[in-house]
């Protein structure tokens, strides 16, 4: 199963605002143990729902514009984008169930 890509701040406005569908960002860092928690369920989220749906991460360690623009106080910080406007938002940790039902939110 491959794991869910990285952008940066840059590619943010590309990859998320200018997207058609469905986009689920996970605002992460290294050393966050909860974001490595949910790591392998944005993993099944990605391979389950292939074409339907983005995932990404943004390291907010390495980007700090992208989590300034939409007050990130807490990781993991997910958010949930529809044809480029956010539509939902979940702050920490949740297990599979809740997050199918959070992806499925935005639908």
């Amino acid at each position: 199963m491959a794991s869910v890509p990285y952008i940066s701040d840059q590619e943010f406005q590309t990859k998320v605002i200018n997207s058609v569908g469905t986009v689920l960002l996970d605002f992460t860092a290294s050393w966050c143990q909860p974001c490595r928690a949910i790591a392998p369920l944005l993993d099944q989220v990605q391979a389950e729902r292939g074409a339907s749906i983005a995932v990404y991460k943004l390291d907010i360690d390495a980007n700090s514009q992208t989590p300034e623009l939409f007050n990130v106080q807490s990781i993991p910080t997910l958010l949930l984008f529809q044809d480029g406007k956010m539509v939902n938002r979940h702050v920490g940790s949740l297990s599979k169930a809740k997050l199918d039902a959070f992806v499925a939110s935005g639908s």
